[in-house]
């Protein structure tokens, strides 16, 4: 997801409706159909047109930009992980994690895992597990919950595909020439690739507010700002219906991104998913033009995200360094782009 930031005066005022900050912090659903390919004469598959780039998008320059990362990225990173694709995914694997160091009994596991395979409400079937995780023994909480958390991250560094590091090595790429990132995310796959190229990336998280008005402030550029929470700080994690809630209400949260895009009046967003469904696509597109959202298609699988997402970054640092909007056009406002996928709407 990419947002413009203005360049004027900041400005608090309250008419920065809540729906801006619950698009951004809510994950809409896509799905995908891969029909059955048409092979050429020598056995190979057709080469796929690359999609083109929207003009309003790629005149933006990174300097005016909030990118707004979505579970698509880490699919994308490292699509072999599936706690990184969907709610669903998450919750499975931490109730995979709870069962292998033996935190449940037989009937709870049974219990819950009911409850997933009837796609019961994933958000309260999340808390319920953290509760029984996480029991308060007078005014100490346990740590198993921040166990399972581990458990399910470890080692995500070995899990990254090379295109997966090429799609990081872009957002990285208009981190470093000024634009801003901040997460719905747990992991930190991010800033793992960064210290693999010598960058340190903080995470920080809604519990440090101190910290998350600087970085609005455009005080910590290099960081990466996990609105639902980070894994490495369970405190911080938001896996609950009253804690998306307090997010959504909080009056700091509502501040940041009346910092961060100045001229809300000219607020534009973009949202990059998979093209999937021809209906289910539509249908999305439709709603989401309702709420002043165009959506846009980087191609069929997650696997087009990377390339596509180069070419953007590439047209975007481009004009950062030249100032020169292409055939003299003056694309101004806000843009905001984010990569979903189906189950991941808590």
């Amino acid at each position: 997801m990419l947002l413009q930031r203005g360049r004027g005066q900041t400005s608090r005022s309250s008419d920065f409706s809540l729906k801006h900050c619950s698009f951004l912090l809510n994950w809409m659903a896509s799905t995908v159909s891969l029909g059955k390919e048409t092979l050429l004469e020598d056995g190979m598959p057709p080469a796929k047109k690359p999609r083109k780039l929207l003009p309003s998008l790629k005149t933006k320059k990174p300097r005016e930009l909030v990118l707004v990362i979505g579970t698509g990225i880490s699919a994308a990173v490292a699509p072999q992980v599936p706690a990184l694709k969907s709610w669903k995914g998450l919750i499975q694997a931490l109730l995979d994690a709870a069962i292998d160091f033996d935190l449940l009994e037989d009937e709870e596991s049974k219990r819950f895992q009911k409850c997933l395979h009837e796609d019961k409400n994933l958000v309260h079937v999340a808390h319920d597990l953290i509760q029984k995780l996480s029991p308060r023994t007078s005014n100490v909480r346990s740590t198993f919950f921040k166990d399972c958390l581990y458990e399910v991250f470890d080692d995500l560094e070995s899990k990254m595909e090379d295109s997966g590091k090429q799609l990081l090595q872009s957002v990285l790429h208009l981190m470093e020439n000024g634009a801003l990132v901040l997460t719905t995310n747990f992991d930190n796959l991010l800033e793992l690739y960064a210290a693999h190229q010598g960058k340190h990336l903080e995470s920080l998280d809604l519990t440090d507010e101190k910290k998350v008005l600087e970085w609005a402030q455009e005080k910590r550029k290099l960081s990466v700002l996990h609105i639902h929470g980070v894994y490495t700080n369970p405190s911080g994690i938001v896996l609950h219906p009253a804690g998306y809630q307090n997010v959504l209400r909080n009056t700091e949260v509502m501040a940041l991104f009346l910092e961060a895009v100045k001229h809300k009046s000219d607020l534009e967003h973009f949202m990059l998913v998979r093209r999937g469904d021809v209906d289910e696509f539509k249908k999305l597109r439709e709603n989401m033009l309702d709420k002043g959202i165009k959506v846009i298609s980087y191609g069929d699988e997650y696997a087009d995200l990377p390339e596509y997402f180069e070419r953007l970054t590439s047209e975007i640092a481009m004009r950062g360094r030249t100032g020169v909007p292409k055939e003299g056009q003056q694309l101004n406002g806000s843009a905001t782009a984010h990569t979903e996928v189906k189950g991941c709407s808590p």
